[in-house]
């Protein structure tokens, strides 16, 4: 494979890892309401002891059908999904681990102003590449692995697939932190790229070629990028 084929097959995959970000991490109720507190961070005994797997298994699922039935979020409108990551799914991700994990070295480097500004550009990122990747989810189910590692660990990875539809099913990975009493996510891996080690390449060469306020600017610079041409 050359380096141009290459290239593009990776974005792909970090495609698909965005899209499964953004389609995992809300346990709605029976009677379809939020899990309030429980959802937040708070400790939970409930929450705290679900196993890994069955806890991306049951979230993955009830995300996907919630999904399914909300024609905004599947149109892509940027502000519908923003709506609908913040409360459903930024509850359940580690976003600044995983800013800091894909900002590498230089995280450690950068001042408080600059980290605040890295998770918010590079939220903005991913919800503006990867928003219309939901209108896609059609019949699709998420299948969990057996689960091979320590149930009782505070950090796992949990392997599964997405299955249905046409085609074979998409190797989906999740590593998940325990905190506060319950797992949140903070990196995701489709058919064997992680997304933070797919951004941290990318952000260290910006990084390199012109510092922490270069690659802010960089990320900035895409979002209005996408910003505009939605408007066009």
């Amino acid at each position: 494979m050359n380096a141009v084929s290459s290239g593009r097959l990776r974005k792909r995959i970090a495609s698909l890892a965005g899209a499964a970000l953004l389609t995992v991490a809300v346990m709605p109720t029976s009677s379809g309401v939020l899990l309030g507190a429980a959802l937040l961070g708070a400790s939970s005994p409930a929450v705290a002891q679900t196993a890994p797997d069955r806890f991306i298994e049951t979230l993955s699922n009830d995300v996907l059908n919630r999904i399914r039935s909300d024609k905004s979020v599947q149109s892509g409108d940027f502000q519908q999904v923003a709506k609908f990551v913040d409360s459903a799914v930024m509850p359940h991700i580690n976003f600044e681990r995983m800013t800091a994990l894909s900002v590498g070295r230089a995280w450690r480097q950068a001042k408080p102003e600059q980290q605040k500004a890295l998770i918010t550009e590079f939220r903005t990122l991913l919800l503006r590449t990867y928003s219309g990747a939901l209108a896609q989810v059609g019949d699709k189910q998420v299948k969990v692995r057996p689960f091979r590692g320590d149930a009782a660990a505070d950090d796992v990875t949990v392997r599964s697939e997405i299955v249905g539809g046409r085609g074979d099913p998409i190797q989906i990975d999740y590593r998940l932190e325990k905190s506060a009493g319950s797992w949140k996510i903070y990196d995701v891996n489709v058919l064997g790229i992680w997304i933070v080690q797919t951004y941290r390449e990318q952000f260290a060469q910006e990084v390199s070629a012109n510092g922490i306020d270069g690659l802010i600017r960089s990320l900035s610079d895409k979002n209005r990028q996408f910003e505009a041409a939605s408007r066009s």
